[in-house]
């Protein structure tokens, strides 16, 4: 009796170990999504695809959005593979494939492009009676540049570095609530941000001052800044944004990206872009945050400057873009 009880223990054994080997085989395989800090939008671009229904519902793989530091620290993860797609700006994409980033000659060469998601765009905000009519008054003031380590900071450091008035002007450090609070109380002369607007910063400035946006474009074309860094891509804040802007204000904007490993397979990315750009995805992105509005087929390589993976290039020809 023991014998037999014995055989048949083994024989359950071995079906329990076929069957796991077979689940094993079918299941499915884990595609990392890097987004960036709680609460920001990179992050939320990973979460929103992460949780589409027709993303979850895919036979072969499953995306897990995974929280980072942001643009850079997602440059390198998906470079070295951590990360199989994230969202990175357009101008780390090319800084990192040229071996241009700051204090870093490394060439960032495995990260391709996939889509255009949103633009981010620098606003100077001054008052009105300021005098301040370009980038080069601001020498001698007192500015607002974004938090240090945030992609603000970044690029306002390269914008007023190549205007020739990063060390000339007296540089605050802090993020944009801070920094409208400080220009309301007559603090700061100035400050920057880059950001999709309207931005509640500048709103809340706009309410205790009469203020005024810098043409940042006449300032990049007359410098050649389009030239040195042709990631950059032209905008206009629209009249009547904030309180008593009421003509377009000329600027530029970075595009955040959505990237890919190299060695990502071109049908998972064609199956993510299938997904996403539809009138269903781009609503589903649209509810999870208005910033990705301008997400749309026509949009969709926009700011790109940077080699493409192969399987957006399937998407966007069959769209008709390339």
């Amino acid at each position: 009796m023991n014998k037999l009880f014995g055989l048949m223990s083994v024989v359950c054994l071995s079906m329990v170990m076929t069957f796991a080997t077979a689940a094993d085989s079918h299941a499915k395989k884990r595609i990392v999504f890097g987004g960036g800090p709680a609460g920001g939008t990179f992050q939320v671009v990973a979460n929103a695809i992460q949780v589409y229904k027709p993303v979850k519902e895919m036979a072969d793989f499953t995306v897990k959005a995974q929280s980072s530091a942001g643009s850079v620290e997602n440059l390198r993860k998906v470079n070295s593979g951590k990360s199989d797609f994230a969202t990175v700006y357009s101008g780390h994409v090319y800084l990192g494939a040229n071996g241009m980033m700051k204090n870093d000659t490394k060439k960032y060469e495995n990260v391709l492009a996939v889509a255009y998601l949103y633009g981010a765009p620098a606003q100077l905000v001054v008052r009105k009676d300021s005098g301040i009519k370009s980038v080069k008054d601001l020498a001698g003031k007192k500015v607002g540049v974004g938090n240090a380590g945030s992609g603000a900071f970044a690029n306002c450091e390269l914008f007023f570095s190549h205007m020739g008035v990063w060390d000339k002007v007296e540089r605050n450090a802090m993020g944009y609530n801070d920094a409208a609070a400080a220009f309301g109380n007559k603090q700061l002369d100035a400050f920057w941000l880059f950001t999709a607007f309207p931005s509640g910063a500048v709103i809340m400035a706009a309410q205790t001052n009469d203020i005024s946006l810098i043409d940042l474009e006449a300032d990049a074309i007359a410098s050649g800044f389009y030239e040195k860094y042709p990631y950059f891509s032209k905008l206009s804040v629209p009249a009547g944004t904030y309180k008593g802007v009421e003509t377009d204000t000329p600027s530029f904007q970075d595009s955040a990206l959505w990237v890919a490993n190299k060695d990502v397979s071109d049908d998972v990315v064609y199956q993510l872009l299938t997904a996403i750009y539809t009138d269903e995805g781009l609503a589903h992105m649209v509810g999870q945050k208005k910033t990705f509005k301008n997400m749309s087929i026509k949009n969709g390589v926009n700011g790109i400057v940077t080699p493409m993976h192969p399987g957006a290039i399937k998407f966007w020809k069959e769209k008709g873009l390339l």
